[in-house]
């Protein structure tokens, strides 16, 4: 029999392209190669949501973009862009976000997902469909690892460990200040055992430059007017004193060296402009560079006056955000966190790379976007085809695996049985204090943050029906200030929770708890790290193309297309957390499942999601909707 084709698609294939309905949730790295690929296949009704806009350091692989479209909206201008090369595609653009409740809405309509991302060289597709594989949220995510505050005031051992104090003074001093990012020196260090008034009074302080007093690192700051060389002398030399008169941090660690302006001067050319400053560091790129020591404090005494004067303009009790796109900003944090680690005997770092640790990012690379993107129409293409069976998740790796492969895929994994958000009857156990949780916690902290919700009604299950928090505005909110334990709910009460948005119902059963630990206001009983990554079969590394036959073509099944013919395709690309900082999340970021170990070739079969972040550029972060 002969096959009707339209290029190298089945006729019906190909008809069912032209007619669906795709939207696609951003329009960065793999969003751009994305909709050229759909574009070039035969998609004709595109929707492209975007909340991001165009920046310079986009235009080296979003290639939709040219540096006239800095500043603009990606989802308007990547329209823009491939119209031109198809006009007659009926593309419709928005500048907005959608991608928070994407997997939830996907489960309530019972439409298969796609869900991909790249980091650096490696890269990964797969697709979620309900009933039949784990959703996004199945497995849970990493514990963000965070750094002890003594560790980061006192004894700080790593790069890293600079760079987030240098970001934590950013704040301290310019932003909105936060307690839980104190920079001074650690009185209650646990490693400490003396007494602190005493030592106190053994520390030295500059007489001249306003007679150190332990007070809000702001409000000192403002005293001086931001006087840079005071604020230099007090974090670079008076704090340090201070640090080493804590004898015991130093017994079995190499002692902090104060550094001081007037001697750094004397000892080192005073530069005065960039130009000159450059010239005497070396050769490379000028980001790449490292400065010495009398170079990184002409950096800080400039940005801090810059900042100084960013912050007077924007008129009392302003606030500066750190942007690590904001040079001055970039400067500062680059300047601080190199003159602690000279102190605490670390190599200094280049602006580059500190950008990239303080930023929580790894360079994307355009041809990781490019390979992932046309393995998301691939899979797209069989699941309109009706070969969902045939779908797998496949890894795009640094260096081939054993057998020799880039691509490697791996069976879709089917559901996992205590999903909170999937399983049949979805259902957690959540441990906190009844006496000490306040309703608006419950709601805020446990059902939305931790748990995704949008708008949660909830109902204790105490026979009487009682309603704890309702969706609707005003009805419960004289409950927000009250305690779980003053509605009765006590060890073992159970909570019946309903989001009408998103079609979606949790039990939580409640632990009481008296012996949380500090700081720690619930626990999700369950919340366990991932499984051991699984090898693919032999078998399964054959289907990298179309998970159909060895071959390179999109399958021409004959099968007839399934009558639920929706995809929904999550992508996330940009500049991902590196190795050396995935563990420092100080930015929420996007949710990544775990990408192929570069080195053995080993796919994980329980892919996990890691919390970040990403900090810094969720700005790749594309969705696709076939409809």
């Amino acid at each position: 029999a002969l096959i009707s084709k339209v290029g190298s698609l089945r006729k019906e294939l190909a008809d069912s392209l032209s007619a669906c309905r795709v939207l696609v949730v951003g329009a960065g790295g793999i969003g751009c190669e994305l909709l050229k690929n759909l574009v070039l296949t035969g998609f004709k009704n595109i929707e492209v949501i975007d909340l991001d806009i165009i920046d310079v350091s986009n235009l080296n692989r979003q290639f939709l973009f040219q540096k006239k479209h800095v500043g603009k909206s990606k989802a308007q201008v990547a329209k823009e862009s491939v119209l031109q090369f198809c006009p007659t595609a009926n593309i419709t653009a928005y500048h907005d976000t959608a991608r928070n409740h994407v997997n939830r809405m996907c489960l309530a309509a019972d439409i298969p997902l796609i869900e991909s991302g790249t980091a650096g060289y490696l890269g990964q597709v797969t697709v979620i469909k309900k009933g039949l594989t784990e959703c996004y949220e199945c497995q849970p995510k990493p514990t963000q690892k965070t750094f002890p505050g003594c560790t980061i005031r006192n004894t700080p051992s790593e790069p890293i460990h600079c760079i987030v104090w240098a970001k934590y003074l950013f704040n301290q001093l310019f932003g909105e200040e936060d307690a839980d990012q104190e920079v001074s020196p650690d009185t209650a260090d646990p490693e400490l055992s003396w007494n602190p008034a005493d030592t106190e009074a053994r520390a030295t302080a500059s007489d001249q430059d306003g007679d150190i007093k332990r007070v809000s690192t702001k409000d000192w700051a403002r005293s001086t007017g931001y006087d840079a060389v005071k604020l230099f002398n007090k974090l670079f030399k008076d704090d340090i004193q201070y640090l080493l008169t804590m004898d015991k941090l130093w017994k079995k660690r190499k002692a902090p060296l104060p550094l001081d302006w007037l001697e750094i001067q004397k000892l080192g050319k005073i530069l005065v402009s960039d130009q000159q400053m450059h010239e005497v560091t070396g050769t490379g790129l000028k980001d790449q560079q490292v400065l010495g020591v009398a170079g990184y404090s002409q950096l800080f005494s400039r940005s801090v006056e810059t900042l100084r004067s960013m912050l007077a303009d924007k008129g009392d009790g302003a606030e500066l955000v750190w942007d690590k796109d904001d040079p001055p900003a970039m400067d500062f944090v680059t300047a601080a966190a190199n003159l602690r680690m000279h102190i605490f005997s670390m190599n200094m770092k280049s602006r580059f790379d500190i950008k990239s640790m303080a930023g929580n990012i790894i360079p994307a690379i355009a041809t990781t976007n490019a390979v992932i993107a046309g393995l998301i129409v691939l899979e797209a293409l069989k699941i309109l085809s009706g070969d969902v069976e045939q779908c797998r998740t496949i890894f795009l790796n640094k260096q081939p695996n054993p057998r020799k492969k880039l691509l490697v895929p791996c069976a879709l994994d089917p559901p996992s049985a205590n999903c909170y958000v999937c399983a049949s009857k979805p259902e957690v156990t959540v441990k906190l204090n009844v006496h000490n949780t306040l309703v608006l916690a419950l709601q805020d902290k446990i059902l939305k943050e931790k748990f995704g919700m949008v708008a949660p009604d909830v109902q204790i299950e105490d026979g009487k029906g009682t309603i704890l928090i309702s969706s609707e505005e005003g009805e419960t909110e004289a409950n927000n200030s009250k305690f779980l334990s003053d509605f009765g709910i006590r060890h073992g009460s159970r909570l019946q929770v309903d989001d009408f948005l998103q079609d979606y119902t949790l039990l939580v059963n409640v632990i009481h708890c008296e012996d949380l630990e500090k700081d720690v206001e619930f626990e999700v009983v369950g919340d366990a790290p991932d499984k051991a990554p699984t090898p693919p079969s032999a078998q399964e590394d054959k289907n990298v193309a179309n998970g159909n036959k060895d071959s390179a073509e999109p399958s021409t099944s004959s099968k007839a297309p399934a009558e639920q013919d929706d995809v929904l395709i999550v992508d996330s690309d940009e500049e991902e957390p590196s190795s050396s900082t995935m563990d420092v999340r100080m930015e929420s970021g996007g949710h990544k499942r775990k990408l192929h170990d570069a080195e053995t070739g080993e796919a994980s079969a329980k892919r996990q999601r890691l919390d970040q972040p990403l900090a810094a550029d969720e700005e790749d972060d594309d969705i696709i909707a076939l409809d």
